[in-house]
């Protein structure tokens, strides 16, 4: 049966000569596999149609959808959002793959979540459009906030007397944890502050350095492996590291 869906693309793997089979987080069917024929072959005037399914392409898709079935196919795909920045500045383009790969360790069925969707989707568009200043902290905002999503998010009751974080409860507490998985001052209080981040635009509102923001960006993924069975490591991380850490943010 044929079905009219938004999509952001995950991943894509080459199957055969021609075709791919690529990974969809899509907004009716939540985590998708399709087949794609055809789409590594040039085609007059228009490149090469794997361009559509880079990694947080935002897709308009009709697509057949089977339940009983692990791998569909794409009847009709185009762009719904045609980015400025993601595909071609380096910065941009390395926040974004980071938060796919966020994305893809977190979902492991394929159950609709539009809220989900819609989140994820916002994110991406904002990031695009981003400054610098805030393209920068992008990882952080977007990591506390897609735990929420997945049951995980840290409670905000950081005070004068709670100001440790402890990732194993993920909450702030008064004594340090007898564990070595926490934060402390002024770590645990720059994490309750980008908690109370509602929106992108705010993040320069957050004072950060490089320094900071690794610090910060390791807990949050400490955090998820913390909670989240078969997290592993984020093959994305060190490049974001070293592109946040030569530039100028």
């Amino acid at each position: 049966m044929l079905h009219k869906t938004k999509g952001i693309v995950l991943r894509t793997v080459k199957y055969g000569e021609t075709s791919i089979i690529v990974a969809i987080f899509t907004e009716l069917f939540g985590l998708q596999s399709y087949l794609v024929n055809g789409v590594r072959t040039s085609i007059p005037k228009g490149g090469l149609k794997t361009v559509f399914f880079q990694p947080s392409a935002i897709l308009d898709l009709i697509v057949y959808h089977n339940e009983l079935k692990n791998l569909d196919r794409i009847k009709e795909y185009r762009w719904d959002h045609v980015y400025k920045n993601i595909f071609f500045d380096v910065v941009t383009h390395s926040v974004a793959l980071f938060m796919i790969e966020l994305l893809q360790k977190c979902l492991k069925q394929p159950e609709a979540n539009a809220d989900l969707y819609h989140f994820v989707e916002d994110a991406l568009i904002h990031l695009d459009e981003s400054s610098d200043t805030v393209k920068a902290n992008f990882p952080l905002y977007f990591a506390l906030h897609l735990a929420g999503f997945f049951g995980l998010r840290i409670t905000d009751n950081y005070s004068r007397q709670k100001t440790f974080l402890d990732l194993q409860e993920g909450f702030f507490s008064a004594e340090k944890p007898s564990h070595l998985d926490f934060l402390e001052p002024p770590y645990s209080g720059l994490i309750s502050q980008l908690l109370r981040v509602m929106h992108p635009g705010e993040l320069p509102e957050v004072p950060l350095n490089k320094e900071k923001r690794r610090v910060l960006l390791q807990a949050c993924l400490d955090f998820f492996a913390l909670h989240m069975a078969g997290f592993g490591t984020m093959k994305t991380l060190p490049v974001l590291r070293t592109i946040l850490d030569d530039s100028s943010l």
